[in-house]
């Protein structure tokens, strides 16, 4: 970055080096993201709870820490959000639902003592919908999060609020989750890049959660990381894999793993099964293909086992578990708009119950022994993850054709929730305005991987959020 640039357009690698040799402070940098964050937040609706006056309160002292004991961590002085359908100490945490917006968190998530144990500062908690179930992020407790390339278009979801922060520089790391794509899709929508953790690699917790999530939720859902540039994702995934006993599932085990026999292979697929790939999403798979292959990779056309019977399989049963556990809640609380939208998931992708569902996630062991037989021969594999460009901000309120849309397009992100599979995004196109990102999968425990050729493809393409600054 320009040392002529404003602090908030820093990446948090650079705001890191800046902060632990002296050239810039702590509190310089937490003042630039709030006073950019307060003047451009209204246009976005991204942030909607405001810690900017704690955040330089903590700006100061980790100054005083800086001189007198060294950074806290890597992450030191950074600022940083916070999805607000996990817990921080002392704030709601209301999933995007009116009725829950006085559920006060009595201990941090994982997630944010993560952040804070590597030394972030949180500047602001960031929009999700409605129980984090819709693909925008709209909700009528905050109301909408716009995207920040186009209005109309959509921010993505469930953790909108988390992208359109970092691309609009309220902070180079903002932290959301996925358990159908809502890491990734986001990510696709805005320009950032991101990647879905493996099951087990990212704790995850709520201590205000009054039960248990249901098992398939337990598979699916992870936590990580949205940021403008694949490097920060990187320094970000690393500050998030502290162990913590609250959750069962996670492994101890090191960021980067073993390195690979060089050329490493990619498979590539352009499937689009039943459906269409739109002109824009061929271009952007064609490019990335290109820059792995310029960096090295050996990228072959091969296709993978049962994406789309695994995307269907996925949906079905994640909405037979909603539908069981969940079903009154929903109801209860959620708005006229969502409980609308809800019957339509429901029309699209019939819920599986009872042994339907039972045997249904029995045959997800078949999938992913399938899927890691396949990634013994291709360690990487470059699909879509949308078949078509970014939709609108309310095309799952379309009824079906809408629905289909935002739902039936995605299988290509969900597959990979279900199967428990490490999978990034990042930005490889640019159309009409709007950028336009691919998926790369990988092994389990291998995000870097997925980082590495991720960062080959930024390195071919440019860093989004530079052109959106630009204004191009």
């Amino acid at each position: 970055m320009s040392q002529s640039a404003p602090l908030w357009q820093y990446s948090a690698i650079e705001l890191s080096q800046a902060i632990s040799k002296g050239h810039v402070s702590s509190l310089e940098c937490v003042e630039s993201v709030v006073k950019h964050m307060r003047a451009t937040n209204g246009h976005v609706n991204a942030v909607v709870d405001d810690l900017g006056d704690d955040a330089l309160r903590q700006a100061e002292e980790h100054d005083r820490l800086l001189k007198s004991s060294g950074p806290i961590g890597p992450l030191h002085g950074v600022p940083v959000t916070l999805k607000e359908n996990v817990d921080q100490k002392g704030r709601s945490t209301p999933n995007g639902v009116a009725a829950l917006a006085n559920l006060v968190a009595h201990d941090d998530s994982p997630s944010a003592r993560s952040f804070k144990a590597a030394g972030a500062i949180i500047v602001g908690r960031t929009n999700t919908p409605e129980f984090s179930l819709r693909v925008t992020t709209d909700n009528e407790l905050h109301g909408r999060t716009f995207n920040p390339w186009n209005n109309r278009a959509s921010a993505g979801g469930s953790s909108g609020g988390a992208a359109a922060a970092t691309m609009m520089g309220y902070g180079p790391l903002a932290h959301g989750n996925d358990i159908g794509g809502s890491l990734r899709i986001p990510s696709f929508c805005c320009g950032a890049a991101t990647v879905k953790p493996g099951l087990g690699r990212t704790p995850a917790y709520n201590p205000s959660a009054p039960v248990e999530r249901g098992m398939l939720a337990q598979l699916m859902s992870v936590q990580g990381v949205i940021a403008r540039e694949v490097k920060d994702v990187r320094l970000g995934m690393k500050s998030m894999i502290s162990y913590d006993p609250h959750d069962p599932w996670m492994i101890e085990s090191p960021f980067d793993g073993p390195v690979l026999e060089s050329p490493i292979r990619v498979a590539f697929t352009k499937n689009a099964f039943e459906y269409s790939l739109d002109p824009a999403l061929n271009e952007a798979l064609d490019v990335a293909a290109d820059a792995l292959s310029d960096a090295g990779y050996e990228v072959v056309e091969a296709e993978p086992p049962d994406t789309w019977e695994i995307g269907e399989l996925a949906i079905k049963c994640l909405l037979g578990e909603v539908k069981s556990l969940q079903e009154d809640a929903l109801r209860e609380y959620g708005s006229p708009t969502f409980n609308t939208i809800l019957d339509n998931y429901y029309d699209a992708c019939p819920p599986l119950l009872g042994n339907e569902l039972l045997l249904g996630m029995a045959q997800r062991a078949h999938h992913l022994r399938e899927w890691t037989l396949f990634l013994q021969h291709y360690p990487l594999v470059l699909t879509p993850l949308l078949l078509s460009p970014t939709y609108d901000w309310d095309e799952d309120t379309r009824g079906q054709q809408g629905i289909d849309r935002v739902l039936g397009e995605s299988f290509y992100a969900r597959a990979f929730n279900f199967l428990g599979l490490p999978a990034g995004c990042v930005p490889a196109n640019f159309n009409d305005g709007l950028p336009v990102g691919v998926q790369i999968v990988g092994r389990h425990m291998r995000e870097d991987l997925i980082l590495d050729a991720c960062e080959a493809i930024e390195n071919s393409t440019g860093v989004m959020a530079h052109k959106l600054w630009a204004g191009e």
